[in-house]
């Protein structure tokens, strides 16, 4: 793999990572809602999936959905439903407000361990990005030379690249927790986040393989 194809691909991968998604948007609710330190454990949650994609993609598993589209679309359906529902969750989260309108009491933040599941639940509900992976890095890849420090080469490229952007999108999250402390506007994250996740689970349900 020459420099010149490496620069191609983190570039590519640059502007695909920040695309805002799922992932991107449960890391910065997660630092909105609960901190920076919960974001990270939600990071960390995101980016074991993404990376055991990636893995999993070099050893052919992706082909394997493609030849089955039954796993696919039990994978599709089953992320999808997990969306909506994280969706619903967050659009009927009670906020509770004193006289003055200002949040009374803040939702208690779960166990780090409950953010760490919870990112991996949602980057591992879109098996698309196995698909992608695929048909991905391949092009990447000099099939004259070895192909294992080629593959490590690309995929801590990728594991750096979209945790920067995890990082840009927590930093984004904490600022917005300073506009929460107000009920009203706390309420209308909620909804509002809460809508783009059952978007994006209707946008899942719609993908056909």
């Amino acid at each position: 793999m020459s420099l010149h194809t490496w620069w191609l691909f983190l570039m590519m991968t640059f502007v695909v990572s920040a695309t805002p998604g799922p992932n991107m948007l449960l890391v910065m609710t997660s630092s909105a809602r609960f901190g920076f330190a919960a974001a990270l454990a939600t990071m960390g949650g995101c980016m074991l999936v993404m990376v055991l994609m990636m893995g999993v993609s070099a050893a052919g598993l992706g082909a394997l959905l493609q030849s089955f589209p039954a796993v696919f679309n039990t994978l599709r359906w089953l992320g999808a439903a997990y969306l909506a529902y994280l969706g619903i969750k967050c659009w009927r989260e009670p906020v509770a407000e004193d006289a003055g309108g200002a949040v009374a009491k803040a939702a208690p933040m779960p166990g780090y361990g409950s953010l760490f599941r919870q990112g991996v639940l949602v980057a591992g509900s879109n098996p698309k990005a196995i698909l992608f992976a695929v048909a991905f890095l391949p092009q990447f890849i000099d099939a004259a030379a070895p192909q294992l420090p080629q593959f490590a080469i690309l995929l801590l490229t990728f594991a750096v690249i979209e945790a920067g952007w995890y990082l840009v999108y927590a930093g984004s999250g904490k600022t917005l927790a300073r506009f929460l402390r107000r009920a009203a506007v706390l309420k209308a994250f909620n909804r509002a986040t809460g809508g783009v996740f059952v978007g994006f689970a209707a946008v899942m349900a719609s993908v056909r393989h």
